[in-house]
């Protein structure tokens, strides 16, 4: 999984003239391509501490377990069977939220052991380059 944009912020001709085109717009799109511009190399760290979309619903879940407040039917086997559902089910989403973890987490550290190459093999390609040359990009 590649994490890169199509559009970096900071001040390119490409971002230059999408803020622009924004303020001809409407002047809100042409703020929101300033700010970007200004604050978009902040929102991968907002992001990574915002833990994204999976952590705040996993906070939603914990706030919503009010369902399983002692509320009964009348009916002691539905009861019985309900709780037992819920339980199977949570023990479901426990076992989900580990392995989207562990995903999570092997996701990262293939993306470090990708970086950890680029790395190498750029030092690697320095070392091996006479003094006097031109560093070859490799597309």
């Amino acid at each position: 999984m590649n994490q890169s944009a199509l559009i970096r912020p900071g001040w390119t001709p490409a971002t230059i003239a999408l803020m622009v085109l924004g303020f001809v717009v409407f002047w809100p799109l042409g703020l929101a391509m300033l700010a970007y511009i200004i604050f978009g190399d902040r929102l991968q760290g907002f992001k990574a501490d915002a833990g994204g979309p999976a952590k705040w619903f996993s906070n939603c879940r914990k706030a919503g377990q009010s369902y399983r407040t002692p509320f009964s039917t009348g009916n002691m086997a539905f009861d019985e069977w309900r709780r037992a559902e819920l339980d199977r089910i949570e023990e479901e989403r426990r076992k989900l939220d580990q392995m989207r973890e562990d995903f999570d987490s092997y996701m990262r550290e293939l993306r470090r052991a990708k970086d950890q190459e680029e790395f190498d093999r750029f030092m690697r390609e320095r070392k091996n380059r006479p003094s006097g040359d031109q560093p070859v990009v490799d597309l």
